[in-house]
Order: C-alpha cells, then sequence, then structure tokens
C-alpha cells in the first residue's frame, strides 16, 4: 500500500511539472506590439556644392618686435657725469637734456679762446683804421685780418666743445636703458643711455634662403603678434642682400601699422609665401563641434547624412576639409545646429 502511494505521488508532480511548462511557452509565445518612432519633420536648409580651392601655402617664421629707429647715447668729451636727468621708460623730445658732464677743462679753453678771439677783434678795428688813414700797408692788414679768422675759428671750435658737455636727445622717444649715473666718468664711445623712437615698430625676422626668393619689397605679409588679438598686415622694408653664414637665413624687416599694445621686443610670427595648394573649403557655419567630432551634413536624397570630418586651415570665412567629404557633393550650410542624420531637408 505504501509503494502505490509514492507512485501516484511521483504521477502526480510530473504531470503538474508538464502542465507548468506548457504554460510557460505559451507565455512566451505571446507577441508584444512594435512601437514605431515618430517621423522627423522636414527641415528648410541652405546648402552648396563642396568645392576645390587654390590658395598660396605659407610658412611661418618667428621674429621680434624693434623700432625702426634705435640710438646708443655717448658722450663727445670726457668728464665726470654732473647731473642725470631721465630714468628708463621716460619719454623724451628731440633736443631735451639727459645728462650734464662737468668738463672744466673744455670750459676753461672756451674762455681762453673767447678772450683771444675779442683781442683779435679790438686789434683787428685797430689795423683797419690805420690802413684807412695810409699808415698801415694792405700786407699787414691781411696778416692781422688772417691772425683774426684764427682765434674766430678756436672759439667756435671751443664754443661747440662746450655743448657737447649737455647730452641732448637725438630724436622723441623713449629712454629703454640706463649705463651710468651721476658721479660716473664719460669717455667718447662709453654708452651712457639707451633710447628709441617707440611710435614706429617694425618685425625682424630671420628667413631660411629657401623663402627669401619668394619675397619683394612692398609685399605685405600678415603677422600675428603673441600679445595682441587681431593680425597686423606687416609691410616688408628691408631684405638683407647676404646671409648669415652661421644660420644660412636672410635677415627681413616688416614695417607695422601703429596699434595699442604693440611694443618693442614682443615676439611674433609671420606668414612667408611658398608656393600654391589646393584643398577642398566649406564656409566655417557648416562644420559644427559636438565634443572632440567635428561634423557636417551632406545632402543626399532630400536626406540629411551625417559625416565625421578633419577641418584644416582657415581661411577668412572659409575652412578647409582634410577627409570626410568629396568634391560636388552639397553641404548644409545653415540650420546645422538642429539636424539629426537622416532627417528629410529642403533646399531653398
Amino acid at each position: 500500500m505504501g509503494a502505490s502511494t509514492n507512485m501516484k505521488l511521483k504521477y502526480q508532480i510530473t504531470i503538474g511539472l508538464m502542465l507548468a511548462l506548457a504554460i510557460a511557452f505559451m507565455g512566451c509565445g505571446h507577441k508584444t506590439e512594435r512601437v514605431e518612432p515618430p517621423a522627423l519633420p522636414t527641415v528648410s536648409v541652405r546648402a552648396q556644392f563642396i568645392e576645390s580651392k587654390t590658395r598660396v601655402a605659407t610658412e611661418e617664421v618667428v621674429g621680434t618686435v624693434r623700432a625702426k629707429l634705435r640710438s646708443v647715447i655717448e658722450a663727445k668729451v670726457s668728464g665726470k657725469i654732473e647731473q642725470m636727468l631721465v630714468v628708463p621708460g621716460q619719454q623724451v623730445k628731440i633736443g631735451e637734456s639727459l645728462a650734464v658732464i662737468d668738463a672744466r677743462e673744455v670750459q676753461a679753453r672756451y674762455d681762453q679762446a673767447v678772450a683771444l678771439r675779442q683781442q683779435a677783434e679790438a686789434e683787428l678795428k685797430r689795423m683797419i683804421a690805420l690802413f684807412e688813414q695810409k699808415i698801415l700797408s694792405q700786407a699787414e692788414l691781411e696778416n692781422t685780418q688772417a691772425k683774426a679768422r684764427v682765434t674766430i675759428a678756436s672759439a667756435t671750435e671751443a664754443e661747440t666743445l662746450l655743448s657737447y658737455t649737455k647730452v641732448t636727445a637725438p630724436f622723441a622717444g623713449v629712454i629703454t636703458r640706463k649705463h651710468a649715473d651721476v658721479g660716473d666718468l664719460a669717455t667718447p664711445g662709453k654708452p651712457l643711455l639707451d633710447m628709441e623712437d617707440s611710435t614706429a615698430l617694425r618685425l625682424e625676422a630671420d628667413v631660411p634662403e629657401a623663402v627669401v626668393g619668394k619675397l619683394t619689397l612692398g609685399d605685405k605679409l600678415p603677422v600675428r603678434i603673441a600679445a595682441l588679438e587681431k593680425e597686423l598686415a606687416g609691410v616688408i622694408s628691408e631684405i638683407a642682400p647676404a646671409a648669415d653664414s652661421a644660420s644660412r637665413t636672410f635677415l627681413v624687416k616688416l614695417d607695422l601699422p601703429g596699434t595699442p599694445g604693440l611694443r618693442a621686443g614682443q615676439f611674433g610670427r609671420v606668414a612667408m609665401p611658398v608656393g600654391e595648394t589646393a584643398a577642398l573649403r566649406v564656409p566655417v557655419a557648416a562644420v559644427t563641434q559636438r565634443g572632440q567630432m567635428e561634423l557636417v551634413f551632406i545632402v543626399r536624397e532630400k536626406q540629411a547624412q551625417l559625416r565625421l570630418v578633419k577641418t584644416g586651415k582657415r581661411i577668412g570665412t572659409e575652412v578647409e576639409l582634410v577627409s570626410g567629404v568629396s568634391a560636388g557633393e552639397q553641404v548644409v550650410v545653415e540650420n546645422v545646429a538642429g539636424l539629426v542624420d537622416g532627417q528629410p531637408v529642403e533646399v531653398k
């Protein structure tokens, strides 16, 4: 009786499991309805064909901004510096006194020359009076006149030397460096001050010999100064006739327009022409940035097709496309930001 009961129990469990599996398979066979995404609206866009355009290929050369007019101020006579009237950074006018040299020997020579000149002039007047009275001969008068001219010239020379004791500015500009101070001995050839005209600046660059042959005086080249935001137009004013024997480069100088913030000593770059190159170009507005990716939309079969591109040099309002598109394709240049891949478009 016990064995019969166990057999019935196992049979019931087996039947239950089979029913459960059948219900499970029936549940799996139930199909869910597929929800279709809403259709994208048609967007009106402006597009243009991608063209290959040529441009002048350039090579950037570094340079330094310097003043066109620079001067090292030196003394013309020896003596101790009695007064130093300027400091670095000070603006000075042409002819303004910069330093005074105590040259007592020059002053003494001048006083002596003036006394001799006065004596010679008085003697000449007396000789002329005697000549008019027929007391003095023509030869004696001419001899006195010659001596008077010598003394007058000596006095003029001494006066000129005395004027050198006051060191003056040769042009209007700014003092950039001071080499000596009060009490120092000033001698001819020894620098006292450096000054420059800060209103007229230029970029000086060492240009490779392979590039300098494509330059001519008067050419306008784009110049970028690190401290300024806008690009400047530099005009070539000088090209060195010979190359530097060590670097094999030619010194080229470009005049720069007066610009606020432009100062001597600043670092700059100038784009030198080296030839012509062709590349595909599109308006800058056609390229959109999404993270680190650069994208454009191509119109194909009335749909916007997303393309991953790589941009190159920017020229004005256009940018070069190095990869991702081909010439002759239509690129969307308006309403790019709101487009998605595959969206229907209508070209204006």
